[in-house]
C-alpha cells in the first residue's frame, strides 16, 4: 500500500525498504506520512515489520533503501542521540544504580543543560506522571506500573517533539495496562507530542490511536482511523486481524451497482458490499462483524438478508451474550448480543433465523 506524501508531514517514510541479509525484505517499499501531534499506532503480528520501522525511525536500524524525514529533513545518517526523539521500551530500560530523579536527569545532562534547569524539568516531568514523591527511590523499589511511568517521564523530560513507544505496556496486568493506555493518550494530546506506538494488541491500538497502520508481510495493509479500520476493512487480513469477524466463503455471481450477489459454498445466495472483488466468477471471503448479526430479524426491515442457523454454544460473558452458530456449513459463526432484560438466551440445538443488512456484509479477497 502506498500513501500519498503530504508536504506538511512531520514524520515521513519515502519508499523505505529494509533487508538484513541482502535478499529478503522485512519492510517493503513503505510510504507513510504523519502530521505533527498525531498519535499513530503500528499494529501487526510478530515479524510483520512494525518494530523494524520504529527502530529505523529511532536510528537503531539503517534503511536499506529510501528516505526517512523528520520535519522535512532527512535523518537517515543522523545518529540516534542526535535525533531528539524520546523512546519508551517494554522493559523500561531504567538505570538500576540511579534514583528516579537521576534517571530523568541523565538525558538532560547529555544535552548539557544546567543544574537548576534540569531540576525544574525533572520535577515537572515526574508531576506529569503523578510520581512527584518518588524522585529519591531506585527502580527496584518501584512496582511495574511505577517503573513504566518513570520510563514515560524520562522520554518526555527533554521535551521531544516525537516519542516512540515499543510495546510499553506489555509487561503490565490488564487493569493497570488499560489505565495507562488512557494516561499515555491524554498526556500525548495535552502536550501536542507526535507519537508512534508499536503493539500487537488490537484493543490497545483501537482505544489509543488517531490512526492505526496495520502491518503484514512488511507492508501496510491499511492505514485509517480506528472506527474506519474496524467497520470498513479493505482486505481479508485486516478484517480478520482487527476484532472478531465472521467469514463465509463463496463465489461472485453478479455485481450490480454497490451490491454483489454471492453464492456461498453451500449454495445460498446473499447480497454483500463488493470491496476488492470486481467480476463474476471470483472467489470471495464474506466478512460480517458478530455485533451486526441480528437474531430478531424483524428489527432489520425488508432489506435484510436472512439465513437459517443452529445454535451450537451459548456463552454468558456478563455484559454480552456470545453465541456460536452453525451457519452455511460452518460451525464457528459468532453473534454477540447485549445482556438486556428482553434479550433472548439461545439454547444449544435450537433452530433460529439470523439476518444482517447488506451494507454490513463485505465481499473481500479470498483468503
Amino acid at each position: 500500500m502506498t500513501e500519498s506524501q503530504n508536504s506538511d508531514a512531520f514524520v515521513a517514510f519515502e519508499r523505505v525498504q529494509k533487508s538484513y541479509d541482502g535478499e529478503t525484505l522485512v519492510v517493503k517499499d513503505l510510504n507513510l506520512s504523519m502530521p505533527k501531534g498525531e498519535f499513530l499506532t503500528m499494529l501487526g503480528p510478530s515479524g510483520s515489520g512494525k518494530t523494524t520501522c520504529l527502530m529505523m525511525l529511532a536510528g537503531f536500524e539503517t534503511a536499506t533503501h529510501g528516505k526517512i524525514l523528520l520535519d522535512g529533513v532527512s535523518i537517515n545518517n543522523i545518529p540516534p542521540h542526535k535525533r531528539g526523539i524520546g523512546m519508551v521500551f517494554q522493559n523500561y530500560a531504567l538505570f538500576p544504580h540511579m534514583t528516579v530523579a537521576e534517571n530523568l536527569s541523565f538525558p538532560l545532562e547529555v544535552r548539557k543543560q544546567g543544574k537548576s534547569e534540569r531540576e525544574e524539568k525533572v520535577r515537572r516531568a515526574l508531576d506529569m506522571v503523578q510520581m512527584g514523591d518518588f524522585g529519591n527511590r531506585r527502580p527496584a523499589q518501584l512496582s511495574g506500573g511505577q517503573q513504566q511511568r518513570v520510563a514515560l517521564a524520562r522520554a518526555l523530560v527533554f521535551e521531544p517533539e516525537l516519542v516512540l513507544m515499543d510495546e510499553p505496556l506489555g509487561a503490565l496486568d490488564k487493569q493497570l495496562r488499560e489505565h495507562m493506555q488512557f494516561e499515555i493518550t491524554n498526556l500525548a494530546h495535552e502536550l501536542g507530542i507526535t507519537t508512534v506506538y508499536v503493539t500487537h494488541d488490537q484493543t490497545e491500538a483501537l482505544t489509543m490511536s488517531d490512526r492505526v497502520a496495520v502491518f503484514d508481510d512488511g507492508r501496510i495493509q491499511q492505514i485509517a482511523a480506528p472506527d474506519v479500520l474496524y467497520e470498513s476493512p479493505e482486505n481479508s487480513f485486516v478484517a480478520q486481524f482487527i476484532g472478531e469477524n465472521n467469514t463465509l466463503e463463496g463465489t461472485i455471481k453478479e455485481i450490480k451497482g454497490d451490491l454483489a450477489v454471492v453464492e456461498l459454498d453451500d449454495g445460498e445466495l446473499i447480497d454483500a458490499k463488493p470491496v476488492n472483488v470486481s467480476k463474476p466468477g471470483e472467489r470471495t471471503t464474506i466478512s460480517i462483524r458478530p455485533e451486526r448479526v441480528e437474531v430478531d430479524v424483524k428489527k432489520l426491515g425488508d432489506k435484510a438478508h436472512t439465513l437459517k442457523a443452529e445454535v451450537a454454544e451459548f456463552i454468558y460473558m456478563g455484559d454480552v451474550f456470545r453465541t456460536r452458530l452453525k451457519v452455511a456449513g460452518k460451525d464457528d459463526f459468532i453473534i454477540k448480543t447485549r445482556n438486556s432484560a428482553d434479550q433472548q438466551r439461545l439454547k444449544p440445538g435450537e433452530q433460529v433465523e439470523i439476518g444482517w443488512l447488506p451494507e454490513d456484509c463485505r465481499a473481500l479477497d479470498a483468503v
